[in-house]
C-alpha cells in the first residue's frame, strides 16, 4: 500500500515597518499594521477561503478516506484572531469534521533550534497549548521550522514525549541511494521520520503554473499515473508513504486561481482513491500502519525544505543575516534574564525565520524567490529594518522603559 500524506504548512509573519534610525528611542511602532492586514485579508480571500472550502468538499465526499495535515503558526492565528476570525472559524470546522490532523512547530516559526535549546522547547510547548486551546487537538507529529532537521532536533525533541514523529526534507545528500517513501527513524531511535518527496511536491508548490515546463500543463490523470508507478520500487510488500509537503498559499496565491490549481486539488482524491494500492494518510497513521522495522537514518548537518541547496543557506548564507541572528537571540536572552516579560513578546516575534529569508542576498532562481516574498525593495533595507528595530529594544531594556 502507498500512503499518500498531504501536508500543508500555514504561516504568516509580522512584517517590520520602515523602522529608520531616526526613530530609534522616539517610536516603539514595531510592525507594519497596514501590510501585515492587507496580506492576511488578500491571502485569506484568495487561499484560505476557498481552499478550506474545496477540502470540506472532499472530506464530506469521501466520508474519511480523504485526508490532510496542517502546521498553523502562532503568529497567523493571532492575526487570524484580530483581522480575519472568520478565517479561523473556517479552520477550526475542518478540524471538527474530522479529516484534519494539525501538526506541532514553533509558535513563531523560529530558528530557535539553532541557537536556545530552552527557548526552542518554550515555543514548542507553547504552540501545543495553542493547537488545544484553539481547535482542541493535541499534536502527536512534529514538523520544525522549515522542515529543519538534523540529529540534535531529534534529541532536543525527545524532551517532549507526545511527539513520535517527524517530519523533514528528503534531501539527496541525507538519502543518498535510499528512496524518501519508507519510513525511517532517528539516529538515536527515539522518532519514527517522514521524508518530504520533493519533486512531486515541488511539481505542484512550484512548476504547476510554468509553461516552459516540459510537463505543463499538469493534470491529475498525468500526475496519479507518475504516483501509481512508485511502488514498483518495492519488492517485499513494505507500506510506502509519498509525503507530499508545500505550503497552503499553494492553492490560490502563489498558484493562482486561474492556473487551474483548484480543480487540480478538487478532482485529486476521486482519481487517487480508484486505485486499490492508494489511500490518503495522517502522519501520525503511519505508527499503525508500519510493517517493518525502519532504518535508522543519521543526519549530522541540518536540512531544510528552502532553496536549492535544502540547507540553512536560506537564513544563513550572509553575514547581514549572521549578525541579525546573533544579536536577535543575544538580546532575546537578555530580555529574559532582566524579566521584561513586556519586550519578550516582540523579541520572539522577531525570532520568525522571514525576517532572515528577507536578507538572504543570493541570485538566479533562489534569489527570485526571496524577491517574491520579501516587502522590502532589498536584502539591506531588510536588515537595516531589524537591526534599528534592535537597537530600540535594546535601549527600552537598558533605560527600564
Amino acid at each position: 500500500m502507498l500512503h499518500i500524506i498531504l501536508y500543508f504548512q500555514v504561516h504568516q509573519p509580522y512584517r517590520l515597518r520602515p523602522y529608520r534610525a531616526l526613530h530609534i528611542g522616539k517610536s516603539h511602532h514595531y510592525f507594519d499594521d497596514e501590510l501585515n492586514r492587507s496580506i492576511i485579508d488578500k491571502v485569506s480571500d484568495k487561499c484560505y477561503i476557498p481552499a478550506n472550502s474545496i477540502l470540506k468538499e472532499l472530506i464530506d465526499k469521501f466520508e474519511g478516506r480523504f485526508k490532510v495535515s496542517f502546521s498553523i503558526t502562532g503568529t497567523l492565528v493571532e492575526q487570524l484572531r484580530e483581522n480575519r476570525p472568520d478565517v479561523l472559524e473556517s479552520f477550526r470546522g475542518l478540524v471538527q469534521q474530522g479529516g484534519v490532523e494539525l501538526l506541532g512547530e514553533t509558535y513563531y516559526h523560529s530558528l530557535s533550534c539553532l541557537f536556545d535549546e530552552e527557548e526552542f522547547l518554550e515555543q514548542v510547548r507553547r504552540h501545543s497549548r495553542l493547537l488545544e486551546e484553539e481547535f482542541g487537538a493535541r499534536p502527536v507529529t512534529f514538523r520544525n521550522t522549515e522542515l529543519i532537521y538534523s540529529d540534535s532536533i531529534s534529541d532536543f525533541v525527545s524532551e517532549l514525549p507526545q511527539f513520535r514523529i517527524i517530519l523533514t526534507e528528503g534531501a539527496d545528500k541525507i538519502l543518498k541511494w535510499r528512496a524518501p517513501l519508507y519510513a525511517y527513524k532517528s539516529y538515536n531511535r527515539k522518532h519514527l521520520l517522514l521524508l518530504k518527496y520533493y519533486r512531486l511536491s515541488d511539481d505542484i508548490a512550484f512548476r504547476f503554473s510554468d509553461r516552459s515546463w516540459v510537463e505543463h500543463p499538469l493534470k491529475v490523470d498525468k500526475f496519479v499515473d507518475w504516483i501509481t508507478k512508485l511502488p514498483l520500487v518495492e519488492k517485499e510488500n513494505k507500506n510506502l508513504y509519498l509525503n507530499l509537503f508545500m505550503d497552503y498559499e499553494t492553492f490560490g496565491e502563489h498558484q493562482w486561481s486561474d492556473t487551474g490549481i483548484f480543480e487540480f486539488i478538487r478532482h485529486l482524491p476521486e482519481c487517487v482513491l480508484k486505485k486499490d494500492f492508494l489511500s490518503f494518510a495522517w502522519p501520525s497513521e503511519m505508527i499503525d500502519s508500519l510493517n517493518y522495522e525502519p532504518e535508522s537514518l543519521s543526519v549530522p548537518e541540518p536540512v531544510s525544505w528552502a532553496d536549492t541547496e535544502r540547507d540553512l543557506s536560506a537564513w544563513l548564507s550572509n553575514s547581514l543575516q549572521g549578525n541579525a541572528m546573533k544579536t536577535s537571540y543575544d538580546l532575546l536572552e537578555r530580555i529574559k534574564e532582566r524579566g521584561r516579560s513586556d519586550l519578550l513578546e516582540i523579541a520572539r516575534r522577531l525570532s520568525t525565520s522571514d525576517l532572515y529569508y528577507y536578507m538572504c542576498t543570493k541570485y538566479f532562481q533562489d534569489g527570485d524567490v526571496h524577491k517574491y516574498f520579501s516587502p522590502y525593495s532589498s536584502p539591506e533595507d531588510a536588515y537595516v529594518y531589524f537591526i534599528n528595530v534592535l537597537a530600540d529594544l535594546e535601549k527600552r531594556m537598558e533605560e527600564g522603559t
